[in-house]
């Protein structure tokens, strides 16, 4: 048993001035510090520095962590153009990032106060590297393949990795599954592959209307992405549309990515199945697919939350990064609305979303913790100043352990 105290503790509902948190892997009590001590005695006690904070740990629940050794690689700008240099460098992207890359990367993420991430894995090259993070894992294995001659190869490799990742034992990992996007992936699969999600009670992931060119192709079979199906994949239609895409899920709550093109229809299929969409605003931007409406989605009750995406569409995998981003995309928001709102997309809402005990400061709650050393005494804008200033985090734990100081 541990109890550490602060000066401040985050809350979704309000800042606690003066209070401790007793904690062994999950927080048992939080209370003054003289009540604490005197019903756990034996407690390690730590005692923090003026103006501390202690706020949940952040959840980063879409990152790509195979493709983190893109810097200059990729063009930017342009959703195809981006998809064609993915394609012309992918085999190097995939070579040159080993596990010392990619444990680089889920580090980079650790000492940015991020303790849960959601990878999706396209090869599951990055399981062993996941599987050894300090972090929390939930480890989306993704399915693709839009051609149906290729459906039984591309289930079984599926299936192995799938089965490859069940076999890490460990606290805090859990295997998942990821279907690509409605364009990319054959409805034999994506039906084959939920059998198993609904049997085993699996986590759920899918980008879903990225860009406009899935808008049209799915629409019409037509746009920018007419040429790349015809050229790469000899297709010349869609293999289903969004509506039929959607349905696939109906009943089984799932973590949309990205939805920057979706239209009134499909947000109120959304919001009538409880699925959360993932927005990430740096990835948006950079792949000049646009901003999501977020006054949209909370208007239709959609819980929405934010993720960094992969170094294949970002410099950083930074949350504090991300939310700041976003704070400035949505300029017609009120800002400290939106800054509140921000900070629990990345802790109480995206754990809702994965289904984890964690992303608040209470009692019942995994002991994720960030402990950041504020300059002053908060005021009523603390979330805005959070997002703006990057305080010092001097240290993290998760389930209760200390991982960093």
């Amino acid at each position: 048993m541990q109890i550490i105290s602060p000066n401040y503790i985050l809350t979704p509902e309000k800042l606690l001035c003066d209070m401790s948190v007793a904690f062994d892997s999950t927080i048992r009590k939080i209370a003054p510090i003289d009540e604490l001590t005197k019903e756990f005695p034996d407690a390690e006690i730590t005692k923090l520095k003026k103006n501390s904070l202690i706020m949940p740990g952040l959840i980063n629940a879409h990152v790509h962590v195979e493709f983190s050794g893109n810097k200059t690689d990729l063009s930017y700008g342009d959703f195809m153009s981006w998809l064609y240099s993915v394609i012309e460098n992918r085999e190097d992207l995939i070579n040159d990032c080993d596990a010392n890359c990619m444990t680089k990367a889920i580090d980079s993420m650790l000492e940015s106060g991020i303790t849960t991430f959601g990878a999706v894995s396209s090869h599951g090259m990055d399981l062993e590297a996941c599987g050894n993070a300090k972090q929390n894992v939930v480890f989306f294995n993704e399915l693709i393949g839009s051609q149906a001659t290729m459906a039984d190869a591309l289930f079984t490799d599926f299936l192995s990795r799938l089965d490859a990742s069940k076999s890490v034992k460990r606290e805090g990992f859990f295997p998942a599954v990821a279907i690509h996007s409605p364009y990319s992936v054959h409805p034999v699969l994506i039906k084959k592959a939920l059998e198993i999600v609904k049997n085993e009670k699996l986590k759920l992931t899918a980008h879903f209307m990225e860009s406009q060119a899935e808008r049209d192709w799915l629409d019409n079979s037509d746009g920018d992405f007419k040429e790349f199906f015809e050229k790469l994949l000899k297709q010349n239609s869609a293999v289903s549309n969004s509506k039929e895409f959607l349905q696939h899920f109906d009943g089984e709550k799932t973590l949309l990515t990205h939805v920057v093109k979706a239209d009134e229809n499909e947000l109120s299929t959304i919001a009538t199945n409880g699925h959360t969409v993932i927005h990430c605003p740096i990835s948006n931007r950079l792949l000049g697919n646009g901003a999501i409406d977020l006054t949209k989605l909370s208007t239709k009750n959609i819980n929405w939350i934010t993720a960094t995406d992969g170094l294949s569409s970002n410099y950083k995998l930074d949350l504090f990064e991300e939310m700041k981003v976003a704070l400035f995309m949505h300029s017609e928001m009120p800002l400290l609305d939106l800054s509140k709102r921000l900070i629990d997309s990345v802790t109480i809402n995206a754990a809702k979303a994965l289904g984890l005990n964690t992303g608040e400061i209470i009692e019942g709650k995994n002991a994720d913790m960030l402990v950041l050393d504020l300059d002053k005494e908060p005021n009523d804008e603390l979330t805005i100043h959070l997002i703006l200033h990057r305080y010092n985090i001097s240290m993290i734990y998760i389930n209760g352990e200390l991982v960093k100081e």
